[in-house]
Parts: structure tokens; C-alpha cells; sequence
């Protein structure tokens, strides 16, 4: 059951075959089976059993619903009610949420079965998993190795089939990234498609979540469920959500996809590369157009991101003062102490390192001469974009330069870890859709391809690289010892 899709889960529950209890279970033992993952940071035994027996009585009752009796897992940023919502920290690990965020209530409102919150770098900050107060995720292909970040959790959660699919959170690839190192499809929406409110900020101008799943098709149904105006988010776009699964099967013939020359320059990992073009060439035999497209901008994506980034975090996460919620010190002097050694005690050295650097750019002095001219710089990165885009339908590269490395190969060098994500950057800056799909691997581990559209082109992402779903089959691989 564990590796049926999710039309095909949904198939065996309205036909009795097994059950949402049973299903559950399953998923459950399979959590506690592989444990050594460090995928989850709190399961939810009993809720999601409370909400399989609630699934399994709508089922009975005719619901029809996709989703209803799925079991599924969320990222540990999204607030859930009554249940521990620790950001990956040490400053949240005491917090229970008072509330749903809006992506909990609609995927609770689909019916779908919560099995807890997956592990992910504090703060979402990291691209490793590795700055995780609760330690790092352990990638299922090679458990020697991380996940990706910061949705580590979730994309190691659906590799090793420890959930049927999960929601992660983008605000410099940490959807797309880990989906690559893990062989699983991931999806960034367009900024303001899926709903912020509930989701704890990091960078507010440049977070979205989006959904982690096996395939294209299942990612259509989970971002169908996600998506939609939401009054509670200043940034929704109060704009109708259109039939993901319906645009799956279109035909791809005449497609323009277009290649950035900046994206398969040095450092690319030459096998990498290989994997990447064997792919582009299955397009092309599916119909598709290349054409060789110039951003010239994209060279500044990650200098430009390092000063918006941090100095969005240091905003955010401001209100993390040992007052109100969250880790407080012990015997505190004055306001002074508490403040200081809250924060001091409740953040780790990468979010330390980021607020450092936010609260230095955002200075007097400095908010010119750095910030100021981030946000110009953004503006000519997504003009390269939108140039790019209106001379042909999608662009296509590199999601990594490399896949998965090493555990502790690069915690400690700041620099050489930020350039992980290099091809991710620029699409958070110009708030453009983006996914990784699985296709193939380079020395036993997954490579992923990136596509990216025009603003609210997720109908289109999701059905070309349905497409090459269709006559490949990297996204059904599944780890040895998982399956």
C-alpha cells in the first residue's frame, strides 16, 4: 500500500480494500521502523488514527474527495493546533500552536490524515537539514549523506515512503533542492498562490509552500488542496485556482524550452550535467524546441538574496525575545539578560549568523549601500526572467550543482554551503514557479531537473514534467531497505 499513488490509495479505500485505520498503521510502523532517519520531529499517533476512523466514516458516506483518508505530513513551520510546532529550534521547542495555519485547515478540510511534523533546518535556514536542533535528516538513498534543506524532513519522509506525500517551504529552493537529492518531485508555487498565514516567517518576501510528492500527479492533487485566496495573507492572490489534474495530459509537441547558458557553466558537476542533457533529450523526442536563453543578472542571485534574506530573518524574527512565547532563560537579572540569553540560548549558530548579517545590512549607514541595492538587483533578475519568458515557454537546468554530499561535509563552511543553492536563488527573487522532478542518478544518488514558468503557469510545470513521468520511471525508484 505504502507505494500506491494517491488516486490509487483513494481507489482501494472507496472499494474496501483496506482502510484509512489500516493505512495509517501502516504508515505509523513504518515511521517507528525507520526512525534512524530523524525524518520526524513529532508523530501524531493518535490524531491521525482519530482522523483515519473520521475518514474511513466519510468514505463510507460516499465522500469523494482525493485526499480523504490519505495519510500525509507536515513540514514542522506550519502551525498545528494542540501540537508542538518547533521551527526546527530549540527557541520553538516548547510551543504548542494555538491555531491552524491555513495550509493545515485546508488539507484537514480535505480529509487527509496528519502523521506528524517533519524535521527541517531551524528556521528553515540551511540547505542540509544539518542546523536542525534536533539533528540532521539522513537521506534514504545513502544515509551517509543529507537530505537537502530546508525541507529535509519532507522530501526524505516521501523517498522513503514514511508518508504518502508532505508540504515543504521555498524561500531559496528548500522545496526543490532536497526533492532533487531524494528523487522526489517538488513544487514552488508563484509568491502569493499558496496561502503564508500560519507558516513561521524567514524571509516573508521570499517564503511559499508548496507540495513534496512521489510524482507530478500527486503534487497536482496535494498544491490543489494547498492553493486559494486567503484573507488572513496580505500577500494571497485572490485569483481562481485552476484544475491541476486536468492539464497532466495535454500534449507537449511544439514545446520552447529554453536553456540558460549561466546555468550549465563552471561548477556544474560534469555527471550531473550528463543526466541533465539525457533528459533535455527525451523532450525533444517528445516534441519539444531548444533554445539557448541569456540571463546575464543571474550571477548576482546570490550575493542579492544573502542581504534580503538575512535582513527579512532579523525583522522576523525580532519577536523571539523570551517575553511572550518560546525558550526563556533561566533566572533572568534584567530585561537586558532575559533577552540576551534567550536568544543567545534559543537560536543556533546559523540563525545567529543571519540575523548578524540582516541587522548589519538594515543599519544606518548600510541600508543604502546593501540593501537598497539587493532590491535593485532583484529587479534586474527578474527582468531577466521575464525577457527569457517571452521568448519561449519554460526554462530548464540544473536544481543542484551537485547531488546529495556528505553529512558534515559543508556545516562548516558557510560559503561553499550557500552555493548549493545557486540555481534555486533567482526564482524566489523574481517569485516565479519552479519544480524538481526526478530523472536519473549520478553515482547511486538522484539528480533532479529544474523547471521554471511564468507566474501562475503550475497547471503548465506540473503537466510537462507529467509528461516525461509518462515514459520514464525515476519517480517510481524507491531506496534499498525502504521498499
Amino acid at each position: 500500500m505504502h507505494n500506491k499513488s494517491i488516486k490509487e490509495i483513494a481507489k482501494g479505500l472507496r472499494c474496501g480494500d483496506f482502510s484509512s485505520v489500516e493505512l495509517t498503521q501502516l504508515f505509523l510502523s513504518r515511521i517507528k521502523q525507520h526512525a534512524q532517519l530523524n525524518c520526524y520531529v513529532t508523530v501524531t499517533e493518535e490524531l491521525a488514527l482519530k482522523a483515519a476512523r473520521q475518514a474511513d466514516a466519510k468514505i463510507a458516506q460516499g465522500d469523494t474527495s482525493l485526499l480523504t483518508g490519505i495519510p500525509i505530513a507536515q513540514k514542522d513551520i506550519f502551525c498545528t493546533q494542540g501540537v508542538k510546532t518547533s521551527c526546527g529550534s530549540k527557541m520553538l521547542d516548547n510551543f504548542i500552536a494555538p491555531y491552524n495555519a491555513t495550509v493545515v485547515e485546508k488539507l484537514n478540510a480535505a480529509g487527509a490524515v496528519m502523521l506528524g511534523k517533519l524535521n527541517m533546518d531551524e528556521f528553515a535556514m540551511g540547505s542540509s537539514n544539518e542546523t536542525s536542533y534536533y539533528g540532521p535528516v539522513k537521506n534514504p538513498w545513502h544515509t551517509n549523506s543529507v537530505p537537502g534543506g530546508s525541507s529535509g524532513g519532507s522530501s526524505a519522509a516521501v523517498a522513503a515512503r514514511l508518508s504518502v506525500c508532505a508540504t515543504g517551504t521555498d524561500t531559496g529552493g528548500s522545496i526543490r533542492q532536497p526533492a532533487a537529492h531524494c528523487g522526489i518531485t517538488g513544487l514552488k508555487p508563484t509568491y502569493g498562490r499558496v496561502s503564508r498565514f500560519g507558516m513561521i516567517a524567514y524571509a516573508s518576501s521570499l517564503d511559499q509552500g508548496g507540495p513534496m510528492a512521489r510524482s507530478a500527479e500527486d503534487t497536482a492533487i496535494l498544491l490543489q488542496a494547498m492553493s486559494g485566496f486567503d484573507p488572513k495573507d496580505s500577500t494571497s492572490l485572490d485569483l481562481p485556482v485552476p484544475d491541476y489534474s486536468a492539464a497532466l495530459d495535454k500534449d507537449i509537441k511544439g514545446l520552447k524550452i529554453g536553456l540558460p547558458k549561466e546555468f550549465f557553466g563552471d561548477g556544474l558537476n560534469n555527471d550531473v550535467a550528463l543526466v541533465i542533457e539525457k533528459a533535455i533529450e527525451e523532450y525533444k523526442k517528445l516534441g519539444a524546441e531548444l533554445k539557448e536563453v541569456s540571463m546575464p543578472n543571474l550571477k548576482l542571485a546570490i550575493p542579492a538574496y544573502y542581504v534580503i534574506a538575512p535582513a527579512e530573518c532579523s525583522a522576523n524574527l525580532s519577536r523571539f525575545d523570551g517575553v511572550r512565547f518560546g525558550h526563556r532563560c533561566d533566572n533572568p537579572q534584567d530585561l537586558a539578560d532575559l533577552y540576551t540569553r534567550s536568544r543567545g540560548e534559543g537560536f543556533g549558530k546559523e540563525v545567529k549568523r543571519r540575523i548578524l548579517m540582516g541587522t548589519y545590512a538594515l543599519s544606518a549607514g548600510y541600508y543604502d549601500a546593501y540593501y537598497l541595492k539587493a532590491q535593485k538587483i532583484r529587479r534586474l533578475i527578474s527582468d531577466d526572467f521575464k525577457k527569457a519568458l517571452s521568448e519561449v515557454d519554460v526554462i530548464m537546468g540544473p536544481v543542484a550543482p551537485t547531488t546529495a554530499f556528505g553529512l558534515g561535509e559543508k556545516i562548516d563552511n558557510p560559503i561553499e554551503m550557500y552555493l548549493s543553492d545557486i540555481y534555486t536563488i533567482a526564482i524566489n527573487l523574481a517569485g516565479l514557479p519552479a519544480m524538481s522532478l526526478p530523472i536519473g542518478f549520478s553515482e547511486g544518488k538522484p539528480v533532479g531537473l529544474q523547471i521554471i514558468g511564468d507566474y501562475f503557469a503550475e497547471d503548465r510545470l506540473l503537466n510537462i514534467a507529467h509528461q516525461y513521468q509518462m515514459v520514464s520511471d525515476w519517480h517510481r525508484q524507491i531506496p534499498k531497505g525502504f521498499e
